[in-house]
């Protein structure tokens, strides 16, 4: 049933890495200690799937700071 609802939340988030990071932030906000954490994970998968959480974005990518070349001297 779980691997249902990851691929219907998966259709909304195409990104994996975005739509784990997103269910993990959600459950963290949702779950009642007295209450199962798989209970919280399904309820975070179905309302990711209905399009609730689906308006988190990818922060823009800037390259890495470019390294010089290294000089190597031989040992003479």
């Amino acid at each position: 049933m779980r691997s249902q609802l990851v691929y219907s939340a998966g259709l909304k988030i195409e990104n994996r890495f975005l739509l784990s990071a997103t269910v993990m932030r959600a459950v963290r906000m949702f779950h009642v200690n007295n209450r199962r954490t798989e209970d919280t994970v399904n309820r975070v998968f179905v309302e990711v799937a209905e399009g609730r959480y689906a308006d988190a974005k990818l922060p823009e990518i800037t390259p890495p700071p470019l390294i010089d070349a290294l000089v190597i001297a031989p040992i003479i």
